[in-house]
């Protein structure tokens, strides 16, 4: 998730790509950089490490000249964030530079051949092959045609796999913007004559409202007379620039009226970004380069201990049942601010593992010393590349989702759902409890994951907006499920009362018998979770032993409202209303469930007219204990 902005016309370059940067920092802020050329010193690289304010001291420090330019904040996902992997990248003769958003997934394959010809690489991304490849196709090309750096760029990106919004320039093809997507998002942006390349609408809003967005297999060649639009085959198409309404801010809701919106919207990009690079779908092996446990070291380990805070613990909770289920390992689970006033029993053979999306929560910061103290080590998963989890665990998994502006997280709890799956299978693995086949089926489920996320979302939001005019005057809900699903029904009511202020709990759907039941009366909304894998002998029971507990609640008068999967017409006839999601291996189900979920809370939060993204005497990131 990272931000790109490109120009070409009359105006200074370096503001115009700075400042849309800046505006464009929520998207990646651990290094930065920018390329111009079209001057008589040719192509001039600033790179810096950490915040976009450290670029503009250093092209404070040494101004650049040149008459177009490109820019770039970074994400990191291949390589640490240092100056050196900062964009652009260049080829071996420096005269090349790209930009990069997404990920090359088959780079290994080709730096081997690219090194076998002579390519030197200088740094540890997957966006430096891209560079190289280009200047292969010149070299490639030079002995029988003259090439275009727009048919380089098209050569090449045929070439990739994985996702990508790239920008390219170079001083030997002069007043010219090259860029491609296929994936991540690409903006064109229209002015008087100058034009605009973005990888979001608000670095560029300032300057034009009218824009094209690039779809996937486009590229678009920006000069000073104009932009020329191609497929990757070389086919001319045609994009027609649309107004865009929307102020700075609607511009970085992206159209949306809230920012949770949007992001529950952002649900299956967070999920593909946090798989990419880390799975492989021919063989289902999981790498996870950034752990610095070895495989001896995971094989050895004799328990988990998960810690996390809010909707972080709630992961950890589903995060139990994938690990106990596929690497054999027992896990426990606490909440980070509870974890060290119990004086925890760990040692060197146990494995810690903090849960947070922020990586600054100072319980859990707390909760990792105490495991340190212990000599236990401890591995994060956390959305923010360096903080301060990440710099004292012996390994991050980065969820990749992308900064979360609204304070009741969505995208994060299922990116860390994602990111738990897999470090599930690669503990699974390393220590031999799951078969290859096994494993690259799972993988092949996970793949499917955003498509059928889109699929939740577009068959299931207006449902819930439906059920919010029916409910949004309760005074309590209560949520159900079994097993892995309870976490899920915990989630469900935390975002309900989060943002709608209406009191919600969550309860393991077996446990109605010993006390819930009395709640039950016609006034009570009963959500339960009700999906089943009908591949899983143990979650067809689970299923079973759901619907026992859901006569009990309508035999009491209580509103059932259930998440079942699709083609289950037996619990409509038992339920007053029924959200339908695709089916999946159970472990896998709770990532799709959550999003009706997150929808009816906001849904019911909207009809009640309270304040979405920033709920009453909340904060996105708590650094207090």
């Amino acid at each position: 998730m990272c931000g790109i902005v490109g120009y070409i016309g009359p105006k200074p370059v370096v503001p115009v790509i700075l400042e849309g940067l800046r505006r464009l920092e929520y998207r990646g802020y651990d290094s930065a950089g920018i390329a111009l050329a079209g001057s008589a010193s040719g192509l001039t690289v600033h790179r810096a490490s950490g915040k976009l304010r450290n670029l503009e001291a250093l092209v404070a420090d040494k101004p650049m000249a040149g008459n177009y330019g490109i820019g770039h904040t970074r994400w990191a996902t291949h390589g640490r964030p240092t100056e050196e992997n900062a964009h652009p990248h260049r080829d071996c003769t420096g005269s090349l530079v790209v930009v990069h958003n997404g990920i090359v997934e088959n780079y290994l394959a080709l730096k081997k051949e690219l090194v076998a010809v002579g390519h030197i690489f200088v740094t540890e991304t997957d966006t430096e092959i891209i560079a190289h490849l280009i200047e292969q196709e010149f070299l490639d090309a030079k002995s029988v045609e003259q090439l275009s750096l727009e048919e380089a760029v098209r050569r090449s990106v045929r070439k990739l796999k994985g996702a990508f919004a790239i920008g390219v320039l170079s001083a030997d093809d002069p007043s010219k913007l090259v860029a491609a997507r296929s994936g991540p998002p690409a903006v064109i942006g229209f002015g008087k004559d100058e034009y605009f390349l973005a990888s979001d609408i608000p670095g560029i809003l300032h300057h034009t409202r009218d824009i094209v967005y690039l779809q996937d297999g486009d590229i678009a060649v920006l000069t000073t007379s104009g932009v020329v639009f191609t497929d990757f085959d070389g086919n001319t198409i045609s994009r027609l620039p649309q107004h865009i309404q929307w102020d700075p801010i609607q511009a970085e809701k992206e159209g949306y009226r809230h920012f949770m919106l949007k992001e529950i919207h952002e649900q299956p990009r967070a999920i593909r970004d946090t798989m990419l690079g880390r799975v492989s779908l021919t063989t289902g092996k999981v790498e996870l380069p950034d752990l610095k446990l070895t495989v001896d070291e995971l094989r050895r380990a004799q328990r988990v201990a998960i810690a996390s805070c809010g909707t972080s613990w709630h992961a950890g909770l589903a995060a139990k049942f994938m690990i106990e289920r596929l690497a054999r390992l027992p896990v426990e689970v606490d909440y980070a601010s509870e974890f060290r006033y119990r004086d925890p029993i760990l040692g060197a053979t146990d494995m810690g593992l903090l849960i947070s999306q922020s990586g600054e929560t100072a319980d859990t910061i707390a909760a990792q010393l105490e495991m340190i103290s212990k000599s236990t080590p401890t591995l994060a998963i956390c959305n923010v590349v360096g903080a301060a989890i990440t710099r004292k665990a012996f390994g991050t998994i980065t969820t990749n989702a992308g900064p979360e502006i609204g304070v009741a997280s969505t995208k994060a709890f299922t990116a860390q759902l994602t990111a738990l799956f897999i470090l599930a299978l690669y503990l699974a693995q390393c220590r031999d409890t799951i078969t290859q086949e096994e494993s690259l089926k799972l993988v092949t489920e996970l793949d499917k994951l955003p498509a059928k996320a889109r699929e939740v979302l577009r068959s299931t939001a207006p449902v819930c907006q439906e059920l919010a005019k029916i409910f949004s005057n309760a005074r309590d809900f209560l949520f159900l499920g079994r097993g892995i699903h309870y976490p899920i029904a915990l989630e469900g009511a935390l975002k309900l009362k989060e943002i709608s202020y209406i009191h919600a709990e969550g309860y393991p759907a077996g446990e109605m018998k010993h006390g819930p039941n009395a709640l039950i009366d016609e006034n009570l909304p009963v959500v339960c979770i009700a999906t089943r894998d009908e591949n899983n002998p143990d979650s067809v029971l689970k299923y079973e032993k759901t619907l026992s507990n859901l006569q009990e609640v309508t035999a009491r008068n209580g509103r059932v409202i259930a998440i079942a999967c699709e083609g289950d017409t037996e619990i409509s006839r038992l339920v007053e209303h029924t959200i339908y999601i695709p089916s999946a291996p159970e472990l896998l189900l709770p990532i799709l469930e959550v999003i009706p979920l997150q929808l009816l809370a906001y849904s019911i939060a909207v009809e009640r007219g309270c304040d979405v993204d920033q709920p009453r005497n909340l904060a996105k990131s708590v650094t207090v204990e």
